[in-house]
């Protein structure tokens, strides 16, 4: 279902945590050419938060990465999917996944958990084409690739695009995070990306049984990183060079990245999206 991608996602999208996305952002972000903005920090299970981003944009697809199966009853999600879809037809992609052990009391048996969720949400009429699965482990990711659209694997560098893209086959859907930090500065750039892979994905172990498949070994993963490690998950330097580490995604699989922006303080997110736009090759379209 790689068509999925061409037709609705667009090469590149954003990936922002729900609670720091506004209207207006999505409006910039779909003149700039992304193509999807994809919601991360488990949105609720109404969805409402989808419903004025759609109303305030006309091509731009929303994502979302990812609503969490514990915390969201299928049924409920199936429904805000039916109803989201009635009103803008094709404009919303439901991701959903497992979460972390780490935070949640309920968690026990998480692949077959997830599998019975997305039987449930298939059996409720969300489409295939209409859904994926936050996969990380070949496990998902084959469940992926045989029950849904496609993966949206989360804190991965394009070595995990590369293994995913051959055990997921080439019909699926594979649409990558990748964090950026746009600073040329290497130590400053660290500074920005280390507390954000640190704290908390260095304490959870679905990431860093990932990383340890990956070949990262524990000095890696200790002290809040490696300068290797950190600088494999999250793509920094000038523009240029954060656009082609982008683009190695897309060499290694995938038919789309998330990009996840990292910032200073006083950055302005959509000053610095404007400024990737261009070596991204998006096309922009003209303020009215």
């Amino acid at each position: 279902m790689a068509d999925l991608a061409r037709d609705r996602l667009g090469r590149f999208g954003v990936w922002r945590r729900s609670s720091d996305v506004t209207p207006d952002l999505a409006v910039g972000l779909e003149r700039l050419g992304y193509g999807t903005l994809w919601l991360g920090g488990s949105p609720a299970a109404d969805l409402r938060v989808v419903d004025d981003l759609l109303d305030a944009t006309t091509t731009l697809t929303l994502a979302t990465g990812i609503v969490n199966i514990w915390n969201s009853e299928a049924r409920q999600v199936a429904r805000s999917f039916a109803r989201i879809d009635t009103r803008r037809p094709g404009r919303f992609l439901l991701g959903v996944g497992a979460g972390h052990r780490e935070a949640t009391r309920e968690y026990s048996s998480p692949y077959e958990t997830l599998r019975s969720y997305v039987d449930v949400l298939r059996t409720e009429g969300v489409p295939a084409e209409s859904l994926v699965l936050a996969a990380l482990g070949p496990r998902v990711l084959r469940l992926a690739a045989e029950r849904t659209a496609g993966a949206h694997p989360y804190l991965v560098p394009p070595e995990h695009t590369r293994r995913a893209r051959e055990i997921m086959g080439r019909g699926a859907l594979l649409a990558p995070e990748q964090k950026v930090v746009v600073e040329a500065d290497p130590e400053r750039a660290r500074a920005i990306a280390r507390p954000a892979v640190q704290n908390p994905y260095l304490g959870l172990t679905n990431y860093t049984n990932n990383l340890r498949r990956l070949g990262w070994g524990d000095d890696d993963l200790a002290d809040g990183g490696s300068d290797a490690l950190i600088d494999a998950l999250v793509a920094h330097g000038p523009v240029d060079r954060v656009a082609a580490r982008l683009t190695e995604h897309l060499d290694a699989g995938a038919d789309h990245v998330a990009v996840q922006l990292l910032t200073r303080d006083d950055e302005d997110v959509l000053d610095t999206f404007e400024a990737l736009a261009g070596p991204l090759h998006l096309r922009p379209t003209p303020r009215s």
